[in-house]
């Protein structure tokens, strides 16, 4: 399986401005420039695209692994924060926060962790990536 995504950039790096978009056709012609990336402007940037990614793809391993330790999830929350510092992506942080019957804290964070060395976005990121897990009440 192969997925993609395209992006078009028209001028400088700090004035210029650019598109994504994706495969599925969510993202389409979707603006990003030095703004969005650096500032605060309307649009997207690749970091937060990356933490989006970053977060589904964990949530989604978490569900699966609950499934193998014979949990069915009633919901899990997940914000992921990339951090940029110095030009260099230095770090994902993931908050999950999930509904559980019959899990307690203790097997829930074994079953978090397992997702966080595991997930297909955590390896890709080759980055120190930390976590919050905790259950909903």
């Amino acid at each position: 399986m192969k997925r993609f995504a395209t992006a078009n950039w028209k001028g400088s790096g700090k004035e210029g401005k650019g598109t994504n978009t994706t495969q599925s056709g969510v993202l389409k012609d979707t603006p990003y420039s030095y703004k969005t990336r650096f500032e605060e402007g309307t649009g997207t940037n690749p970091e937060e695209l990356i933490a989006a990614a970053h977060a589904g793809c964990f949530t989604m391993k978490v569900s699966f692994l609950l499934g193998e330790a014979g949990f069915t999830p009633d919901n899990i929350d997940t914000k992921a924060t990339i951090n940029l510092e110095g030009g260099a992506i230095t770090g994902s942080h993931l908050e999950v926060k999930a509904k559980v019957p019959g899990i307690d804290e203790a097997k829930f964070k074994e079953v978090a962790e397992n997702a966080k060395a595991n997930c297909i976005i955590s390896k890709l990121l080759n980055t120190n990536v930390t976590m919050e897990a905790s259950l909903a009440e």
